[in-house]
């Protein structure tokens, strides 16, 4: 496993973990706020009216209102991207990092509108009479280019998987072990057989659901947060403080967490804002073509508002809950996951100031450090380490490690073989605890129960996450269906079900960390050709606005703009 973690980690650093991801996804949002004149700002009001059913057109082609494609969209974005992924987030790049993630989400509004308007503008409808949209569609009627639409829907397909289906699994059968102590695999499976229950009924039963699911989750899981930001409420100034103090510097060192440079910051607050908001992915306008309208900028309307609800009010919330209550840089007991696991030699203390910087170093790959990794046997007597080595788990410095055997549950004796810090092969059975920084589900269900309800809060989290993710789940399925709909036909369609659901309950059980570095490879995949698109088409979105505009009833727009 941690082989084949370190294979997509590099992979991750070509792509979707590289600064010019993020400089891409970035731009085209600044870009198209200028060319359309901040729409997000604008047309804000609008968005709101739209998705009320103010302005539903009567006879229009679809399958859906714009509500219920609303919450199927939101459905695929509000999961562990706001729970697991804002935790990771500020684990990795500090607090700094959730103010790079709003920044994402302000000018992911705009790219959001963008690609949801171009995408319903070239939709088609199947055989049998459902809608089929998305990014595909306009590379293969408008721009021509089919090769472009093979490989966006290919991506899709792989995005299925690396985004909407292991990680929300992954999250959630976590999340149910840590808080009620049921194992992964009994989760996975009967998340699995709902799951495949569900998917089987097509878009109108996906949508049904989510109209349902999506209201309830973030009723649940807002007055969760405040319950926890209420008890900690003399800590919110600092934590705003460490947001805004941090932008231009990135975060230091602070209790476990050894710092982040600014880069680092600037770099893991907007990937996890895309993968969050999934705006410029090209996930949501599939979701989208569905929606009952006669104009396609009506559509992308109400796609404003998704990384609105999404990231700067859900995401913001569980940033100041993880900052209030002060678990963020803290550490605790846990169970070391293999890929989370680096053995340097020589011993570091994090309280020493020379020993943080270099580990700072260590943990940036941008950065020269002297720390050098452990090779060679090493020793370990009734479960403690006997050499003079440091391990270093989910970036921190971990403390009472200790070694066990996980058939027998005994302290293990005996020599591990460590090549370049990591324990492989056949050292699989061996149980390493200790004290260490945590991160992702766990992280944020620890901080809950820093809150008015106390130890009992962090039952907030399983639960939110089995409604969060289970939903995006649930609408990624669709997306996928979509694509291979597209590639092959309907007919495919049960095939790639059945795998879907298959990868959904084998990711319960996999490693955490070698699925959130797959997710980043998936979303770049998608992304970038997207990206690519819809820059492409940027003056016909501006004529395609403006046409909106001259055709849009003035007795009902005099108030909107």
């Amino acid at each position: 496993m941690q082989a084949l973690n370190e294979i997509f980690a590099t992979i991750d650093g070509y792509i979707g973990g590289s600064n010019w991801f993020v400089y891409l996804l970035l731009g085209t949002g600044l870009f198209f706020t200028i060319y359309l004149k901040f729409p997000q700002i604008r047309y804000f009001r609008h968005a709101f009216r739209m998705v009320s059913g103010k302005y539903d057109e009567k006879g229009a082609k679809g399958d859906t209102s714009h509500f219920r494609a609303l919450t199927t969209a939101l459905s695929g974005t509000v999961g562990t991207g706001n729970i697991a992924g804002v935790a990771l987030a500020i684990h990795l790049g500090g607090p700094a990092a959730l103010f790079w993630m709003l920044v994402t989400a302000m000018l992911g509004m705009t790219t959001k509108f963008v690609e949801v308007t171009l995408s319903h503008k070239y939709r088609e409808f199947t055989e049998d009479g459902s809608a089929a949209g998305g990014p595909m569609y306009y590379m293969k009627n408008r721009l021509n280019m089919k090769w472009m639409a093979v490989l966006f829907a290919l991506a899709t397909i792989i995005s299925s998987f690396g985004t909407g289906n292991m990680p929300q699994i992954n999250s959630i059968s976590n999340s149910m072990h840590s808080a009620f102590g049921i194992h992964p695999a009994i989760t996975g499976l009967v998340l699995a057989v709902l799951l495949a229950m569900i998917i089987l009924g097509g878009i109108k039963r996906i949508a049904a659901t989510t109209s349902k699911l999506v209201p309830l989750m973030a009723v649940l899981y807002f007055l969760g947060a405040l319950s926890v930001i209420f008890a900690n409420v003399d800590n919110i100034a600092p934590s705003l403080s460490a947001i805004s103090g941090d932008i231009f510097t990135g975060s230091s060192a602070t209790g476990g967490f050894l710092g982040a440079t600014l880069a680092y910051a600037f770099n893991r607050g907007v990937n996890r804002g895309l993968f969050s908001n999934e705006a410029g992915q090209g996930s949501a306008p599939i979701a989208h073509a569905a929606a009952k309208a006669d104009h396609p900028v009506s559509e992308g309307m109400v796609a404003i508002l998704e990384p609105f609800i999404d990231t700067i009010i859900i995401c913001m919330l569980t940033g100041m809950v993880l900052l209030s209550s002060g678990v963020w840089n803290e550490k605790h007991d846990n169970l070391f996951q293999r890929a989370d696991l680096v053995i340097l030699s020589g011993e570091y203390d994090d309280g020493l100031a020379e020993h943080q910087q270099e580990l700072a170093s260590f943990l940036n790959p941008a950065l020269q450090s002297a720390a050098r990794t452990f090779s060679g046997p090493l020793h370990v007597e009734d479960g403690a380490i006997q050499d003079e080595v440091t391990v270093i788990h989910a970036r921190s410095v971990a403390e009472d490690v200790m070694i066990s055997d996980s058939n027998s549950g005994s302290l293990f004796s005996g020599t591990i073989p460590v090549e370049n810090g990591r324990i492989f092969g056949a050292n699989g059975n061996l149980r390493v605890t200790g004290r260490s920084l945590i991160h992702s589900a766990p992280l944020t269900t620890e901080a809950f129960s820093r809150g008015l309800l106390g130890d009992k809060g962090r039952y907030i989290i399983p639960i939110s996450l089995l409604l969060f993710a289970f939903s995006t789940a649930i609408a990624w399925s669709y997306y996928g269906d979509r694509a291979v709909t597209f590639l092959w036909g309907t007919e495919y369609v049960r095939y790639y079900r059945v795998l879907y659901v298959l990868g959904f309950f084998a990711a319960a059980i996999i490693d955490t960390t070698i699925i959130w570095t797959f997710s980043g490879i998936a979303i770049a995949l998608m992304t970038i050709p997207n990206i690519i698109g819809i820059l492409l088409l940027r003056k016909e979105m501006k004529e395609t606005v403006d046409d909106y505009w001259r055709t849009f009833d003035f007795s009902k727009k005099d108030k909107d703009v």
